[in-house]
């Protein structure tokens, strides 16, 4: 059977300085490593032999009616800001339709440079391509807005990075845009209203067709930023790099570079290796994304009859963002302690156990996991500072219908803990896809108990401990 993706493309109909329009750079010797067969189908994607997939996705081949370009953007990033970025080493095939009508990008990453590349190769090594693989897909089964991974392709060549010759491979990913905060900003910095009213054009139509202009957009794009920062936050995900330019207008998760998941607890973690002050700590993720929004409102102004009058309104919506991420995240820290419809009456009960459980060095997702159990109180150094923070909360939700199904609907049992994702590179760079393979099966049901995989919801053990991420590039 032949590969078939079915086409359907829209953003290369945009003015064309919005991308640059290039095919792939072949790779020497392609091998298909992982494939998601279920996502496929999803797409309505009808699959080929391996070496045909392995051609499609490392971009040795362009499969029919594929329209291949490297995106434009700018941003800020670490709060500097960058008029042009772009696609350095990503490839936007195409897009598809689902059943159900929903449009999706797929895009090749570390498919060789672009115009926009800034001296870099292009490519990607094995380690970072299976890290986003496996994390998205993780991301995915826990409910959370994320690009996905569709494919892996070893490219049979050599990756050079600080550490010398690595193995490369492409990504192939999907996510339901490419279209980022920055992508607005490449043409506001440019004052080229006629391109940014176009590109605004686009994203209504395909994110947000109830919004009837700027106003209106720029509320519904906070919405799912805050939501999506909030369910970050109840999985003790950090991002580790939320510059503009990895900002979705969508409200997806995307760009898994330095990312990880808090094993121990504490409000300020970083582990990204590019974060040198702690700009994308963990708890910074909510004022950065007020900032982000706060840059998206300044590209849309210029789309506005009145700049004045579009000021002072941005200006107070992007002000209010902080309580609505508040209560976005107060209806997930309510669930995971089994509240229904938490209040901010509820907000000191939460808190206090965060801070009993950063002052006590208690692992975030196995202390939530096992709430009103001993499990939970052997997560704290002092076991009586969970004591007494457990009094409080058995009495306010004792009126609760069902809280422990709620808790175990709420808090995962498993989570891609960065040992074990570092273990699992290890061993693929050996040849070795096993430790892969049982991660996402394991991750893609997250919430259910399993005694046999036990040991992945293990914290670290002290030489075990991953204390700083890298991007990949």
């Amino acid at each position: 059977m032949t590969l078939h993706i079915p086409f359907d493309n829209t953003y290369a109909r945009l003015p064309s300085n919005a991308y640059t329009r290039l095919k792939p750079m072949p790779v020497k010797a392609p091998v298909l490593l992982r494939f998601n067969d279920a996502l496929a189908a999803d797409l309505g994607i009808i699959l080929g032999e391996d070496e045909d997939m392995a051609l499609a996705f490392s971009g040795n081949a362009i499969p029919d009616g594929a329209d291949p370009l490297a995106q434009a953007y700018a941003g800020h990033q670490f709060g500097g800001f960058s008029p042009q970025l772009g696609d350095g080493r990503a490839n936007l095939l195409g897009e598809v339709l689902n059943s159900a009508g929903q449009r999706f990008d797929i895009q090749l990453k570390g498919s060789g440079p672009t115009p926009y590349s800034r001296m870099g190769d292009g490519r990607a090594w094995l380690g970072p391509v299976l890290r986003e693989y496996v994390v998205s897909e993780a991301m995915h089964a826990l409910g959370i807005p994320t690009s996905r991974a569709l494919a892996a392709v070893a490219t049979g060549e050599s990756v050079y990075r600080e550490n010398g010759a690595l193995p490369g491979a492409v990504l192939t990913r999907v996510a339901s845009s490419h279209i980022r905060v920055g992508t607005f900003q490449f043409f506001a910095a440019r004052r080229d209203v006629t391109s940014l009213q176009a590109l605004f054009d686009y994203a209504v139509a395909r994110h947000y067709p109830q919004a009837d202009g700027p106003t209106a957009f720029l509320e519904a794009v906070i919405a799912r930023q805050a939501r999506l920062v909030a369910q970050w936050m109840g999985v003790g995900f950090i991002h580790g790099v939320m510059n503009t330019d990895n900002t979705t207008i969508s409200g997806e998760t995307i760009d898994y570079g330095p990312c990880a998941f808090m094993d121990v607890f504490h409000p300020d973690q970083v582990f990204s290796s590019i974060d040198a002050h702690g700009r994308y700590a963990y708890s910074n993720q909510p004022h950065v994304i007020v900032w982000n929004m706060a840059q998206l409102a300044t590209c849309l102004v210029l789309l506005m009859p009145d700049a004045d009058k579009a000021v002072e309104e941005f200006t107070r919506i992007v002000h209010a963002m902080p309580d609505l991420i508040q209560a976005e995240w107060r209806a997930v820290f309510g669930r995971k302690i089994g509240i229904a419809e938490a209040t901010a009456e509820d907000d000191a009960l939460i808190e206090g156990l965060l801070r009993a459980m950063a002052e006590n060095r208690a692992d975030f997702t196995n202390t939530f996991r096992a709430l009103g159990t001993d499990k939970a109180r052997d997560q704290f150094l002092d076991p009586k500072a969970y004591d007494a923070w457990e009094a409080d909360w058995q009495a306010r939700i004792a009126g609760e219908d069902t809280p422990e199904a709620r808790m175990q609907a709420a808090n995962p049992a498993f989570i891609a803990r960065n040992h074990r994702i570092e273990q699992m590179i290890q061993a693929a760079v050996a040849g070795d896809y096993a430790p892969m393979e049982r991660l996402l099966d394991v991750l893609s049901r997250p919430f259910e108990a399993r005694d046999e995989a036990a040991d992945l919801a293990r914290p670290p053990e002290p030489s075990e401990v991953v204390r700083a991420t890298f991007c990949g590039t």
